[in-house]
C-alpha cells in the first residue's frame, strides 16, 4: 500500500512539475482595449523569459481588465497594473520575479515591468512614451535597468490621447490604490483612462 501511495505521489509530482514547466509561446500579441481606443503589444520571450511568462499568465487570468492607467507622463512613461481587487494585488506582489538582464533598448513604445528594489517585478507595466536610454542602465537598489518584455506594434497614437491631467507632482499614491482599488482613483483622480480588457490575440 505504501509503495502504491509513493508511486501516486511521484506521478502527481511529475504532473505538477510538467504544468509548472509550461512556458508561453516565443512571441504573442495582446490587444488592449481602453477608454481611448485599442493598442497591441507584441511580447518576445527571449527578451525576458520570466517577465514574458508572467505577462502571459496575467493576461490569461484577466488581470489587466478594468485597470486604470494611473500614471501618464507623455514625455516619459505611462504605467498601470494595480487591480480593483486588493487580495489580487497583494497575491501577485508576493510572487515577485527574479531580476533578469536588460537585452533590449528602451525606445519609444517599449514595454517593461515596473520595479522598486531587487527581485521586485510583479504585475505593474510601463510603456516608454519616448526613447528612455537611461532605463537601460540606471541603477536602483543595486539592480541595473528594466528588462523590456515587448513593444507596441499598433495603436501608439491611442496612448498619446490618454488623460494626463495629473502630473508627476500629483500622481496617485500607489499604496492607496493597492488598498482601496478603483474607488480611490475615481474619487481623487476623476477622468483617468482605463484598460477595459486585455486579451491574447492570434
Amino acid at each position: 500500500m505504501r509503495v502504491i501511495l509513493l508511486l501516486i505521489g511521484l506521478v502527481n509530482a511529475a504532473c505538477i512539475a510538467k504544468v509548472s514547466a509550461q512556458k508561453c509561446p516565443p512571441s504573442f500579441k495582446i490587444l488592449f482595449t481602453t477608454t481611448k481606443g485599442n493598442y497591441i503589444v507584441e511580447a518576445y520571450r527571449d527578451w525576458s523569459p520570466l517577465g514574458v511568462d508572467r505577462l502571459y499568465e496575467l493576461v490569461k487570468r484577466g488581470y489587466y481588465n478594468n485597470n486604470y492607467i494611473f500614471r501618464v507622463e507623455k514625455d516619459y512613461v505611462i504605467q498601470f497594473g494595480i487591480t480593483d481587487n486588493v487580495k489580487n494585488n497583494f497575491y501577485w506582489d508576493k510572487k515577485s520575479l527574479h531580476d533578469e538582464p536588460v537585452k533590449q533598448k528602451h525606445i519609444q513604445g517599449t514595454v517593461a515591468f515596473a520595479r522598486s528594489g531587487k527581485n521586485s517585478r510583479a504585475a505593474q507595466l510601463f510603456v516608454d512614451m519616448v526613447d528612455n536610454p537611461k532605463l537601460d542602465t540606471t541603477m536602483r537598489e543595486s539592480v541595473h535597468g528594466y528588462p523590456p518584455i515587448g513593444k507596441i506594434i499598433k495603436g501608439f497614437e491611442v496612448l498619446i490621447k490618454l488623460n494626463d491631467t495629473y502630473k508627476k507632482q500629483i500622481l496617485p499614491l500607489q499604496d492607496s490604490v493597492y488598498l482601496n482599488g478603483n474607488k480611490y482613483l475615481e474619487k481623487n483622480y476623476p477622468g483617468l483612462d482605463k484598460i477595459i480588457t486585455a486579451k491574447i490575440i492570434q
